[in-house]
């Protein structure tokens, strides 16, 4: 059957555009639009090669993604987030289900932490002056690949 290998493709697919998410964030301190909209367009066929339901499931992922872009908005328009890592979150909300999108915001918090002392440190290092920006990107990858990758690599899950 065709569709036996497509949830392997699309995973390692998302896993390859969060990875290029983190190092475009690296270099430039930007996640582009165009690779958030590749991650928002890939998720129906994800939605379909899962056997999900229009309702209540993919109902339910667009309600996800919907609060979760609404809530990171909130965050960006305090000046506490970056534009492209709340699409990037928005857009990585319609392939989760709740538990799991919990689950990759408490990774991403963990995540952020440790990405944030590491800029500190490097803006400190090289002595550089006013506030440097957080690469939240990484961390938004890191956490995704790890929820992604633990169905995958976890024997006891």
């Amino acid at each position: 059957m065709i569709t036996a290998w497509l949830p392997s493709l699309l995973v390692a697919m998302l896993a390859l555009l969060l990875l290029w998410g983190a190092v475009t964030d690296l270099r430039s301190r930007t996640i582009s639009n165009g690779l958030n909209l590749t991650i928002a367009l890939l998720a129906p066929l994800w939605w379909w090669t899962n056997g999900l339901a229009f309702y209540p499931d993919i109902l339910s992922q667009i309600g996800l993604a919907l609060a979760v872009f609404g809530l990171f908005a909130g965050l960006f328009a305090l000046g506490m987030m970056g534009g492209g890592d709340v699409k990037m979150l928005g857009a990585l909300a319609l392939w989760l289900p709740l538990e799991a999108m919990a689950l990759l915001l408490i990774l991403m918090a963990l995540a952020g932490g440790a990405v944030t002392i590491a800029t500190l440190v490097h803006h400190w290092a090289l002595r550089r002056s006013g506030r440097p920006e957080i690469p939240y990107g990484v961390a938004i990858a890191l956490a995704g690949l790890w929820v992604f990758g633990e169905r995958y690599f976890n024997p006891f899950g």
